[in-house]
């Protein structure tokens, strides 16, 4: 896998400091310290991480990850002295994998860049945070977050929403939805993800008579159908 990192920041000292330790760790470092620069380097270099800088002049941080996010998948990695949770929300919602909060050490920053790696080379398709539409949810955290807001739902209900959403418009029965959300109770009856579908759709619809993200397939099941 490519070793070449993109650091940016707008301050010369930070970058020389992380630039120094990641060169010693064996990786090839490039740098920049605006947003624009930062786009031009990535297109011309094909990083596997981008670690990036939250506040920048002109163009900042969040603005470089989505520009980043339409045209890649590489792995992204936000800094920022913002240890408020809304703002790390925000950050994962436009396409960041990680966060870092300043101050923070070089060798936590090395591991969640390697972090970042092994998600990327081991398993191409999987993303950490899937974001669809107004909706967030954490795979590793078993959580959901709607514009920024924490929806709290039971462990079966997030099992059937990341089952759904992993694969936008593709239709599951009832009984593929009951192996995958209730494994361990294989006895109940199909119908019973009717009942739990209900509920979530309460939790996560802003009109549950026209549904945005889950839609009944009549005759069948059920599908995500807001596209990611």
């Amino acid at each position: 896998m490519d070793q070449t990192i993109l650091l940016v920041d707008d301050e010369e000292k930070v970058l020389e400091f992380m630039r120094s330790f990641l060169q010693s760790e064996g990786f090839k470092v490039v740098t920049a310290r605006t947003g624009t620069e930062a786009l031009a380097k990535a297109k011309e270099t094909n990083p596997v991480v981008v670690v990036l800088d939250w506040m920048m002049p002109g163009m900042s941080g969040l603005d470089v990850c989505r520009e980043l996010r339409k045209k890649s998948r590489v792995g992204i990695i936000m800094v920022t002295a913002k240890a408020d949770e809304m703002d790390k929300v925000v950050g994962l919602e436009v396409g960041a994998d990680d966060y870092l909060t300043k101050p923070f050490s070089l060798r936590e920053l090395l591991a969640r860049i390697r972090s970042v790696m092994r998600r990327i080379d081991g398993s191409p398709s999987f993303e950490e945070h899937l974001v669809r539409g107004d909706l967030t949810i954490s795979r590793s955290q078993y959580q959901v977050w709607k514009r920024g807001v924490e929806i709290s739902l039971t462990p079966t209900e997030f099992k059937l929403l990341l089952t759904l959403a992993d694969k936008p418009g593709i239709v599951y029965s009832r009984l593929q939805l009951l192996k995958a959300a209730l494994e361990d109770d294989l006895f109940n009856e199909e119908r019973t993800v009717d009942a739990h579908i209900s509920r979530l759709r309460k939790k996560i619809e802003d009109d549950i008579s026209n549904p945005r993200y889950i839609q009944t397939v009549y005759g069948f099941g059920y599908r995500f159908g807001d596209q990611p």
